[in-house]
Order: C-alpha cells, then structure tokens, then sequence
C-alpha cells in the first residue's frame, strides 16, 4: 500500500509527509515546488517534481508505485488573489484536479482525500457551519473547491472512487519538533503575519475590515493548528480503508477567534509590541466562519492535541524564529 500526497513539500503537505515518515508509511511526495520547499519533507521519502497536470509523470507514479490513495493538497489558497486572478485558480485548482481525478480512476486508485475548505460556505448566515450549511461561495478560491467536490461526488457515482472531503477552516502553527512550517512567501495568513510584524519583519500589521457583525467588528475565524488537521487525513485514509462510506468532514475545533483576538495572543506568546493599521475590508472576506466539528470527531474518532490558540501561535512564533535564523546563518 503506497499513498501519494500531492502538494507534499508544501505546508499543510509536508506536515502530512512528515506524519507518513513518522508512521513508516509508505509514501510518495508529488510537489512542483512552485511554493512547496523540498528541504521540509523528510529525506528518505520519495519525491516527484512534477505539476499534478503532468500526465505522463503522474501515470509513471500511479503505475511503478502502485498507489492505491490519494491525499490531495495541491493547489492555490489566497483569497483575495483568487478574485484578482480567478482563471488562475479555476486552471489550477479546478481544471488540474480533473486531470488527476481522471488518472486515479484510470489506474484504479481506491480512495481519495481531498483538501477542500471552509470557503464552499461563503459568508454563511449559520453561526456554528455544519457540513450541510448552504453552499455559496464567495470567492473564486471556494467556488474552485467546491467543483472538484462536484467532481468527486460525480466520479464515485460512477466509478467507485471512494473519497472523503476535509473542509478546513483556518489552518495555523508548525510543527512542534521545528521539522517543519509555513514558508509561503508573502502569505496573507493572519497568524504568520502577526508573528513576521512581532519579529520586525513587517513595519506594521494591516486589519482589514472593523464593522463586521462580530463583538469586535473584527473577522472571526476557527484556527485550527496543522498538526491536528493532518492527524484528521490520516484517520480518514484509515476510514476508508476499512470501507467505510463517502464522507464530507469540517475541520475545526468548534470555535471562533477574532483578529483582534490573534493579535493580541501573538503580542502576549511573542512579548512582542508591533504597530496596527485598520484598513477597508477585502472582498471575498466573510465576517465569521467558525465549525460545527462533531461529525470529525465522531466519524474519525478525533480528538485534537493543540486545541489552544496560545500553543498554536507559539509552534508559529517559534516557527518564524527558526527560520529567519536560518536565512541570517
């Protein structure tokens, strides 16, 4: 049983390599390091550099290493850059996934993890999302998501692939043991952000928006750390494998936290003063998305080890620390 994880070398992907090394799974890492870093997934794993639309590389993967699932991260995740550049996204996130949909049903690939997101539910008008909430995205990013569920849903009718969805809310943090974290340059991800400006590398933290409908008039978000949503994926490949059915899980831990409320963390775990300027909302931005998590915890018998923003926002600070010493060695 090997596994290929698409997006491997990136962050919420080297997280999951780094979880396969560390359960001796046997795996394969497919990444164009576009944004991924190869010096983040362990060193005896395999890795591919290749673009998941690359049809002759994925087949030679699916073929020599007899893959039988699929966790799929791949893809672009910037909200407001997805509203300025949406074919963009439609192209990668939409149109690639299709390609290897098509590949791993071709190959007779079992079982499929897909990362998809909160942003499928828009602006949702529930104040706790369930995985049955209305469905109304409100950015190109989410309506990219939300079609290669369509495509998942449709392929298992017809074909047998059997899946699960994950629908992350706000995925933060890094790895507690420092193997690896967020390197995305220049991320728009509040947490990451909020510790750059802590640590001087940002002249000043930008919050956008302060007349939402929230206590503070801030957005609220679930965050939820990366270390506990990877450890979701490797339940629900297990799930699958003792042939349970298709499932649509939300990735959270149940509740909010508004920006103001990060950054205050961020100062307090960092010790850390930073400047604040409040600017215009950004559009595709919805005032709260925060999830209803029973059905992970039942479903995948769950039970998160970070359930604390302060310990998220430490594993990033500590994170950021590291590696800006890194670039200064």
């Amino acid at each position: 049983m090997t596994i290929l994880i698409t997006g491997g070398a990136g962050y919420i992907g080297s997280h999951m390599s780094w979880l396969m090394h560390d359960n001796h799974q046997d795996a394969v890492i497919l990444d164009d390091l576009s944004t991924g870093n190869i010096n983040h997934v362990p060193r005896n794993m395999r890795l591919v550099v290749a673009d998941i639309a690359d049809e002759g590389a994925v087949e030679r993967i699916l073929r020599d290493h007899q893959i039988t699932a699929i966790i799929h991260f791949a893809a672009k995740i910037v909200v407001p850059e997805s509203v300025a550049f949406p074919l963009d996204y439609y192209r990668d996130n939409t149109a690639k996934s299709r390609t290897l949909i098509a590949l791993a049903v071709k190959h007779g690939v079992k079982h499929f993890i897909f990362s998809s997101t909160a942003a499928v539910y828009g602006d949702s008008q529930d104040p706790v999302v369930t995985e049955e909430s209305a469905k109304n995205p409100a950015s190109p990013y989410g309506r990219s998501k939300l079609m290669v569920e369509w495509m998942l849903e449709d392929a298992a009718r017809a074909h047998g692939l059997r899946y699960a969805i994950l629908r992350y809310f706000n995925v933060a943090g890094a790895d507690p043991l420092g193997r690896t974290g967020q390197s995305t340059r220049n991320a728009t991800h509040l947490i990451k952000v909020a510790c750059e400006a802590a640590l001087g590398r940002r002249s000043e933290l930008l919050v956008y928006g302060t007349d939402y409908p929230t206590e503070d008039g801030s957005c609220v978000r679930d965050y939820i750390h990366v270390t506990d949503l990877v450890d979701a994926h490797y339940r629900a490949l297990d799930y699958l494998q003792k042939g349970n059915p298709n499932t649509v899980i939300n990735c959270g831990y149940g509740r909010g936290a508004s920006v103001f409320d990060v950054i205050e963390t961020v100062k307090l775990v960092s010790g850390c003063n930073f400047p604040v300027r409040l600017v215009d909302k950004r559009a595709g931005d919805p005032a709260s998305l925060v999830a209803n998590a029973s059905k992970l915890r039942t479903t995948l018998d769950w039970v998160p080890r970070n359930d604390n923003l302060a310990t998220l926002v430490r594993h990033a600070f500590e994170w950021e620390k590291k590696t800006g010493q890194a670039s200064r060695a």
